[in-house]
């Protein structure tokens, strides 16, 4: 018997991609095939030379259709085989690849705000909700909004085996966080992808949208961020390399903000449990740091530390990428 595999991939949008997907039958007991589509309708080919690939890189069982069916994570690929200039995926994996002996772990916490039409889910009508203070990790149903399709959210990525972490609701109503890892790369960033795609698709189900933007509301309210953990099998074991890490990663500061995210200056402000994007430090325990180190890592003098500035709107590929070849690089040079 024939199954439905579900063909995801990022698309060529500027200044953010979107997900794409499309369904395929595949004959029983074969693996779903390199396939293809209309490069012209994702701005990523001209529509006289239109085909691009879509070559399979994670493969996990479809919680929305059950049964036999998958989910299918690709990369893109021109027809010659080689990455397309959107794909950021090929890169990670060589960075990854090349970097394999540190084995680098990542635990990304995707933040998201859900809305019901033009406004965050769960808002008035007119005019705006209590202050944020008592929704984060709350409870109740004058502080907590959708927690149905946050349920079904994590139930879903389960299903279809993502090393998702946990879930819990946000300092601004209607705003959530759920998070994958711990994981290597580029794996981190193809389930991150695939978590994103079924967070949309079970919106479809409760009639709401999901969003990624890292300010989903001006004013007086947290922006959403992908907060991205990370650690070296050295960091694991030796304190003195998790504050190596971070060092590290003030040397290329702004190499990594341009790279973080679109609109990241609306949410790193130096407000709102962050650090301005203008400049970078980390620190033990602190949240308005650029980068965290936890103190029970301090504590235990090993462990792993907290790159606080991605946006929540940011590509996982070129997050985990940047983080491996600042830190990694760093340890190299110092060889």
């Amino acid at each position: 018997m024939s199954y439905k595999a579900e063909y995801i991939w990022v698309d060529g949008q500027q200044p953010t991609a979107k997900l794409r997907s499309k369904g395929k039958v595949v004959a029983d007991g074969e693996e779903p095939p390199i396939w293809g589509f209309d490069g012209s309708s994702t701005n990523q080919a001209p529509g006289e030379n239109s085909d691009c690939v879509l070559n399979p890189v994670f493969v996990c069982p479809d919680p929305i259709r059950g049964d036999n069916n998958k989910l299918v994570m690709c990369e893109v690929l021109l027809t010659d085989m080689t990455p397309h200039p959107s794909n950021k995926r090929a890169a990670c994996a060589a960075s990854a690849a090349k970097y394999a002996e540190m084995d680098m772990w990542f635990g990304i916490e995707q933040e998201y705000t859900y809305f019901d039409g033009i406004k965050p889910l769960g808002w008035p009508d007119n005019g705006f909700p209590a202050p944020q203070g008592g929704y984060y990790c709350g409870v109740g149903s004058d502080e907590v909004f959708g927690r149905p399709i946050v349920e079904a959210h994590l139930d879903a990525c389960m299903a279809a085996g993502l090393k998702i972490a946990g879930i819990n609701g946000e300092v601004m109503p209607g705003q959530w966080e759920f998070q994958i890892g711990p994981i290597g790369a580029p794996d981190v960033a193809d389930q991150l992808w695939v978590a994103r795609w079924l967070l949309y698709r079970i919106g479809e189900e409760f009639n709401v949208s999901a969003t990624l933007d890292p300010k989903p509301v001006r004013g007086d309210w947290n922006g959403a961020g992908a907060h991205t953990n990370f650690s070296t099998e050295l960091m694991r074991n030796d304190y003195d390399a998790c504050v190596a890490a971070a060092v590290a990663l003030g040397t290329r500061a702004e190499l990594h903000i341009a790279n973080y995210g679109d609109r990241i200056e609306e949410r790193l402000t130096g407000e709102h449990e962050t650090c301005s994007y203008k400049e970078f430090r980390y620190g033990v325990s602190d949240r308005g740091a650029s980068v965290r180190i936890p103190w029970q890592v301090a504590r235990d003098q090993k462990g792993y530390i907290e790159d606080r500035r991605p946006n929540a709107n940011c590509d996982p590929y070129l997050v985990t990428q940047l983080i491996l070849d600042t830190v990694c690089g760093a340890v190299v040079a110092a060889q």
